[in-house]
């Protein structure tokens, strides 16, 4: 039974939870302190930290892994990331405090003190840019190393940067995009792409797993609309590919149209629908999305 690796704990381990529900494999587990269940009955889960499960995945202890993608480049483990999950996204980012005058990491003066939990990859990154800096390791809350006179600058995970605010610092750089993503080596992703029958059982779930994301944040759309304003329905309902058609039973002059619709764009939709003679409009969500 192939094994996935899965983050043990925090909004993360919720999130990929009820992901993976959503496509259909469901976490059975089989106690309260169960360090592995079952995925729907088809796969084996394994509940680990988030930053081990690179090397797990790495090592051939889990077939597939699902973790940051911060996390996988600061493992330096060579893996390859099958499918962005858009969940816990973020950003590792220089940030100095508001006093120190520093705008971009090329003004970070030589031999300044970085405090991080990411070492591997500040250092690469200043690194890259000549500046010589003196890492400082740490394993959270770096935000107040600077003024704890520990450090200089700091290197840390950013989401809406309220944190820096709060404690008086400033995104200054960005060293990388991250985000949860469903991992494997790369000799697995070369399988899965060039071999038909190799891990049909792993391609099925990255195709799950891809439906639901893609079904995130689009609505499907019905509505009963005059026949004569078709031409004008197709700029309101676009759709995949255009939206479709049907005729209603003793409809008389209107036709049933129906199409995908992003939800940002539902409340407009709906007022250029009733605007050309809709009626019966329905607006869904959708579970799954295959093009």
């Amino acid at each position: 039974m192939p094994r996935i690796a899965l983050p043990n704990k925090g909004r993360l381990a919720d999130d990929t939870r009820e992901l993976f529900a959503d496509a259909g494999l469901d976490v059975r587990i089989r106690g309260d302190r169960a360090l592995s269940a079952s995925l729907g009955g088809l796969f084996e889960a394994i509940f680990v930290r988030a930053a081990d499960i690179p090397e797990f995945v790495a090592d051939g202890a889990a077939d597939l892994g699902v973790t940051g993608w911060d996390l996988v480049c600061e493992s330096g483990r060579d893996l390859a990331s099958l499918l962005d999950l858009e969940l816990g996204r973020c950003r590792l980012s220089v940030a100095a405090t508001e006093e120190s005058g520093i705008l971009s990491a090329d003004q970070v003066p030589a031999g300044s003190r970085v405090a991080t939990s990411f070492p591997r990859l500040a250092r690469e990154f200043f690194a890259v840019r000549g500046r010589t800096v003196q890492l400082v390791p740490v394993s959270g809350a770096a935000e107040i190393t600077p003024h704890l006179g520990v450090a200089d600058v700091i290197v840390d995970l950013v989401s809406s940067g309220s944190t820096l605010r709060v404690n008086g610092l400033r995104e200054v750089d960005t060293v990388l995009e991250s985000s949860a993503r469903l991992i494997s080596t790369r000799e697995t992703a070369a399988a899965m792409d060039t071999v038909p029958t190799a891990r049909r059982d792993l391609r099925s779930l990255v195709a799950a797993l891809e439906s639901v994301i893609r079904a995130k944040g689009q609505r499907y759309v019905m509505a009963n609309v005059p026949r004569q304003n078709l031409a004008l329905v197709r700029s309101v309902l676009p759709g995949l590919g255009g939206p479709t058609v049907v005729d209603v039973l003793n409809g008389g002059e209107h036709v049933a149209v129906h199409a995908v619709v992003p939800a940002a764009d539902i409340y407009r939709t709906i007022g250029d629908l009733r605007e050309l003679g809709a009626t019966g409009v329905l607006v869904t969500r959708i579970e799954r999305l295959i093009p």
